[in-house]
């Protein structure tokens, strides 16, 4: 069932009723824009996910593509379904119009990616990665380099993709041996090879930009010894670049998009064009890599989403088994969604996909502020905090929603008859990739906690303390709710500082991956008392917002005690662990 993708009763919802993205279409920074725009975009990116993009999902699945030593085969779904989005505009929605875009608000073109993650993670992975490289690019390439490479990008012509790891650095980068020698005209000639490079080699594009991290001569050991390339598979003259594919990585999901490995500059060298300056090219790439992070968190409720949906639908049409007190056991079956366990698991799922959607977007809009809002500064440290968060919370619990739909679909969601299963297989990579749920860890309590003195959480606690102060002042179970987040942002607060108390960061990190869950569930809960509060009206949509955000306050907040109880004891249980214990 390939229409059941995402909710466009819940983006609207998100858009215009909690976020107001109204208001910001009517500002000046969007003069030519209005609602009916937007609905026309959303309307036409559905139009064209559903049927275009959906309908040969299962087939990237059972078809994955294959390198026969020289050329990357695709079966042909993909090509078609990719020309009619760059046709259609979507490939520049939020790229300003000197290159050929549209220059929309960052939140409307993440929702028109949604519909295509939900759709078909692994087809539209290609244009993901070429967006954010091309962001890339205009953030901090030269004009030359832009126009070079990121109109082409735009029109679909040319893809993008970000080649960071390798083979034995994995996410290591200050582990990285590429290498970049500077030639008499200002290029490099690089060699070195790249590993799990997503849409690294095919023949659905006239070109392919890689955008490569390596090492001058002579730079420094580790990160701050990084330069960023631009490498492309053919030069701008049509000559084919020293770069090659050694072979292709074989998946157990996304299988349409091609993860591979390639060589740079096994004969001459690899032709590449240095991006910024020498030796910064990691904090470059971060610029790709963070907006990749919310893409992925984005694409996580995406497959989440429509697993939820399919699950629901399921369970509607589903006669199985008669209610515990039925007396006769003659009497009709019932539908399963009757059925209390499969109640809950379906509220579960609810509570994690809309609350995964309104984190991304939430992000999303932070990003809009950044470049339109009165308070910029405050806007760039609420997303450094949330990056993280809203990369891998998704990541976590809309593949819990993943697993509810196959346990809901029964023996049936275990087959490939249902689509259930291939997107768990599909939405699993997302706790992988763009950095794996303990690297996210890492940078949120290592690094955005501790960043300019705390700005970062200090600008969360207070947005976070006025939506409570509203909540409280509305009374009812808003009232509640906000008497309930109180205390669990306090201790948050207090948790972290005591984390950081001695500065030691071998113990304050030992448990950073159960900090980046906890913080996780307190800024969604947040998230769902601002939801709730602007779920006003009395049809069931809104009912349904209010019992989802019931849920997740009396059941998913109260869990976060015990994860700050362990935090706060700071007992070193994995620090001195004897390998032999395993």
């Amino acid at each position: 069932m390939p229409e059941l993708l995402l909710s466009r009763r819940d983006v609207d919802f998100c858009l215009f009723e909690w976020l107001d993205t109204e208001h910001l279409v009517k500002s000046d920074a969007y003069a030519d824009l209005d609602r009916g725009t937007v609905n026309e975009i959303l309307a036409l990116a559905e139009r064209i996910a559903t049927d275009l993009f959906a309908t040969h999902n299962h087939r990237n699945d059972a078809e994955e593509p294959t390198f026969d030593g020289t050329t990357v085969r695709i079966h042909d779904d993909v090509a078609p379904a990719l020309a009619a989005y760059y046709e259609a505009g979507l490939g520049g929605l939020a790229k300003p119009p000197d290159v050929g875009g549209m220059e929309l608000p960052t939140t409307i073109s993440q929702v028109v990616g949604m519909w295509f993650s939900a759709a078909n993670a692994a087809t539209s992975g290609y244009s993901f990665l070429t967006h954010a490289n091309a962001n890339l690019l205009l953030a901090h390439a030269s004009a030359e380099q832009i126009q070079t490479w990121v109109p082409p990008m735009v029109e679909g012509r040319y893809f993008g993709t970000m080649c960071l790891s390798e083979p034995h650095a994995g996410s290591s980068l200050s582990d990285i041996t590429t290498t970049a020698e500077r030639q008499p005209d200002g290029t490099y000639l690089l060699r070195g090879n790249k590993m799990w490079i997503s849409g690294g080699d095919h023949e659905l594009s006239e070109n392919i930009v890689h955008l490569v991290l390596a090492r001058v001569p002579g730079a420094p050991a580790g990160t701050k010894g990084i330069s960023l390339f631009i490498v492309p598979k053919n030069l701008p003259d049509g000559v084919p670049n020293d770069v090659s594919l050694a072979g292709l990585n074989h998946k157990m999901g996304q299988r349409g998009l091609t993860n591979c490995l390639l060589n740079f500059g096994e004969g001459e060298g690899a032709v590449g064009y240095l991006v910024g300056e020498e030796n910064k090219g990691l904090a470059y790439m971060f610029h790709m890599m963070n907006e990749a992070r919310i893409a992925v968190g984005s694409g996580a409720v995406a497959q989440g989403y429509s697993g939820y949906l399919h699950a629901l639908d399921y369970a509607r049409n589903r006669p199985q088994g008669r209610p515990v007190d039925a007396k006769d056991p003659l009497s009709p079956m019932v539908p399963i969604i009757d059925h209390p366990d499969i109640r809950r698991m379906l509220l579960a799922s609810k509570a994690y996909v809309e609350g995964g959607l309104a984190l991304t977007l939430y992000c999303g809009m932070l990003v809009d502020e950044l470049q339109h809002g009165d308070d910029p500064q405050a806007a760039d440290h609420l997303l450094e905090f949330l990056t993280p968060i809203a990369k891998s919370w998704p990541s976590q619990w809309c593949l819990v929603a993943n697993d509810h739909a196959i346990q809901i679909h029964g023996g049936y969601g275990y087959t490939r008859d249902y689509p259930v299963e291939q997107l768990w297989r599909d939405n699993r990579l997302n706790s992988i990739h763009e950095g794996t749920h303990g690297i996210q860890a890492l940078d949120l309590l290592g690094r955005k906690v501790t960043m300019n003195g705390g700005a970062a959480l200090m600008a969360l606690a207070q947005r976070m303390q006025a939506t409570i102060e509203r909540g409280l002042a509305e009374g009812g179970a808003p009232a509640t709710h906000a008497a309930a987040l109180a205390p669990r942002l306090q201790r948050m607060l207090e948790v972290t500082a005591g984390l950081w108390a001695d500065r030691n960061p071998r113990t304050a990190l030992a448990e950073a991956t159960t900090y980046l869950e906890a913080a996780g569930h307190v800024v969604v809960a947040w998230l769902w008392l601002d939801m709730e509060m602007a779920a006003t009206g009395s049809d069931e949509f809104y009912a349904g917002k209010r019992t989802a955000a019931e849920f997740f306050f009396s059941r998913e907040l109260p869990k976060v005690d015990v994860m700050f109880d362990v935090l706060a004891a700071q007992d070193g249980l994995y620090l001195d662990l004897d390998e032999a214990t395993f």
